[in-house]
Order: C-alpha cells, then sequence, then structure tokens
C-alpha cells in the first residue's frame, strides 16, 4: 500500500487526484509527490487546518462542523468529495479525493482520544470513510495517517 502503487493504478485508469488534509498537513501530498511521475495524476492538494476552511475551500456543511466539529467521518467524507472539485481544472474535478482529518496531539481540544483519524475517499463510485485510533507520539500518529489515507485510495481506485 505505498504511493508509487496508488499513482501507477491511477495512471492506469487515466484518474487525476485531489487531497485534502488537516492532521497530515501535506504529507500526503508530499508522499504521492515523492513518486516519479505524479504530476500525470495528481492535480493539487489543499491543507484545510483551520475548520472555517474546511468549510468555505472544500464545501464541508456548516451545521456538521458546529453540531461534530471538525473530527468526524462524515467531515472526512465531505472534505474528500470537495477536494476533488477544488483541483478542478478546465472544469472537470478530479476523479477521485482523498482527505485526513484527526487529532494527532499531544492533547485533545475536543475529548476525543489523541490518535483519532478519519480518512475519507471520494470516487466516481461514491464516497467512504475509515476511522482509525493510532497510539504512538505526534509524528507516529501523522505517519499512520498518511499510511492509511494512501491504502484507502488504493482500495478505492482499485475498484
Amino acid at each position: 500500500m505505498t504511493a508509487s502503487g496508488l499513482v501507477a493504478v491511477l495512471r492506469e485508469r487515466g484518474w487525476t487526484l485531489g487531497v485534502a488534509e488537516s492532521l497530515t498537513g501535506g504529507a500526503v501530498t508530499s508522499e504521492i509527490v515523492s513518486v516519479p511521475g505524479a504530476s500525470v495524476v495528481l492535480l493539487g492538494g489543499v491543507v484545510a487546518y483551520a475548520t472555517q476552511l474546511k468549510r468555505t475551500l472544500l464545501g464541508v456543511d456548516a451545521a456538521l462542523l458546529a453540531a461534530h466539529g471538525p473530527v468526524h467521518p462524515e467531515v472526512a467524507r465531505q472534505m474528500a468529495d470537495g477536494v476533488r472539485r477544488a483541483v478542478a481544472v478546465d472544469g472537470r474535478a478530479a476523479d477521485i479525493g482523498i482527505a485526513t482529518t484527526g487529532i494527532a496531539g499531544p492533547e485533545s481540544p475536543d475529548g476525543q482520544p489523541v490518535g483519532t483519524v478519519h480518512v475519507g475517499v471520494a470516487t466516481p463510485g461514491g464516497v467512504r470513510a475509515a476511522a482509525h485510533v493510532f497510539t504512538g507520539s505526534r509524528a507516529e500518529i501523522r505517519c499512520r495517517a498518511v499510511e492509511a489515507a494512501i491504502a484507502l485510495a488504493l482500495q478505492a481506485a482499485g475498484e
């Protein structure tokens, strides 16, 4: 479940990609960009660290954010779907969107466990999210979130 595998599958399908990140702060995009030839599939990435940007830039529902905060599986789904439109080129949305949101620590701002991570992936076939609770340091949690995002995207792209 590697970035190179994801780039290969997307190239094979002729799909493009957009990435929306919160707790990973650009690390998913960076991992994908490290693959030679990634420019064929990657349209762009958005780091929407602030909750308001999730709403204004990615179209996450304001009522959802008010009720549940930014760390929620539906927020990840909406971020993934929203980034497809946010990185559209010539009016064509990305074929697949990846999103990460969560709490890397060291403290939790809303009482959810540190390590709570939601990954969203949107494709023409639908939108899905996966919930995780990772342990470890802030860096380890963020690293595991990157791995989980790429794995879920690879699974969705292969279907």
